[in-house]
């Protein structure tokens, strides 16, 4: 094996709540048999972007592992966005949809060949209001939970599962939604809109049956007169197949959403504000990542 094979390893010390030295510490031990040099760093929430951008300067790595959640993974793309550098994930976060997307195993050290030897797809991303999202964004129900979860000092499922319950209490009535897409314009009402670029939620619930990473395209999926017990249900991972009527899904390359009241918004699972208008617009090939 080449000895001179150079990776970063970015951490995300606080997401999911967990601890990260034994996932941290069969990194490097891998790395180390396998001839790789790790340059590690460690996230803090004050200018990592930056300073990812300056390391991968400094050392210009074949790849990038990430030990984090969604959120890690997109600041990493964003940081790398012109570069040519193969992302690897390792799912150490509260919201690892992306890792459920990409059939990522539940064994470590499957994970850690996936992420330092496998081949990789070049994922596309979508652009909301000039925001970033490889994964799944919203308004509505799930964006409010997510919220209520930021605000919390409860970590891990656990937190999720307790705000779910607070969420569904006190939800507000239905929003009225207008849909701009593939020059048609549509008018629903809705309890949440997924902006879609892949399938499911972190919670393995399939919101988005016919997302594909890669194909250009973005999916628009609304949810409209959703009894509470179902949002409980795509929370907790186990969504049944929707009557038609519930839920429609528009796949295109670019939309206006506008709401009639600001509605909860979030990006790969970090709370955005309320918004009443979304411009969205799908990136083609914007990041390598391994996959299985």
């Amino acid at each position: 094996m080449n000895s001179q094979k150079k990776f970063i390893l970015v951490i995300n010390p606080i997401s999911g709540g967990n601890d990260k030295a034994e996932l941290v510490e069969a990194t490097k031990l891998y790395a180390e048999e396998h001839g790789v040099t790790l340059f590690e760093y460690e996230t803090t929430g004050d200018d990592d972007e930056e300073k990812i951008r300056e390391l991968y300067k400094e050392h210009e790595p074949e790849r990038i592992l990430v030990v984090g959640g969604d959120g890690t993974v997109k600041l990493v793309a964003e940081a790398v966005e012109h570069h040519d550098v193969i992302i690897g994930v390792l799912p150490a976060g509260s919201a690892n949809g992306l890792s459920v997307d990409l059939n990522l195993s539940e064994d470590l050290e499957d994970n850690l060949k996936i992420a330092f030897h496998n081949d990789y797809i070049k994922m596309d991303m979508v652009c909301i209001n000039g925001k970033k999202s490889i994964h799944l964004s919203d308004i509505g129900a799930n964006a409010e939970l997510i919220k209520n979860y930021e605000e919390s000092s409860i970590r891990g499922k656990l937190g999720y599962a307790l705000q779910a319950f607070n969420t569904i209490t006190e939800l507000d009535d239905p929003f009225t939604a207008t849909i701009v897409a593939n020059g048609e314009t549509i008018e629903t009402q809705a309890r949440m809109i997924v902006i879609a670029n892949t399938q499911k939620y972190g919670t393995g619930v399939v919101i988005n049956p016919i997302g594909i990473m890669d194909d250009g395209k973005f999916e628009i999926v609304v949810i409209k007169n959703l009894e509470l017990g179902l949002i409980g249900k795509i929370w907790a991972g186990n969504i049944a197949e929707q009557p038609k009527e519930n839920i429609e899904i528009i796949s295109t390359d670019a939309a206006v959403i506008t709401t009639n009241v600001p509605v909860s918004f979030q990006i790969d699972g970090e709370f955005c504000g309320e918004v009443d208008k979304l411009d969205v617009m799908i990136l083609p090939n914007q990041l390598k990542i391994a996959v299985p």
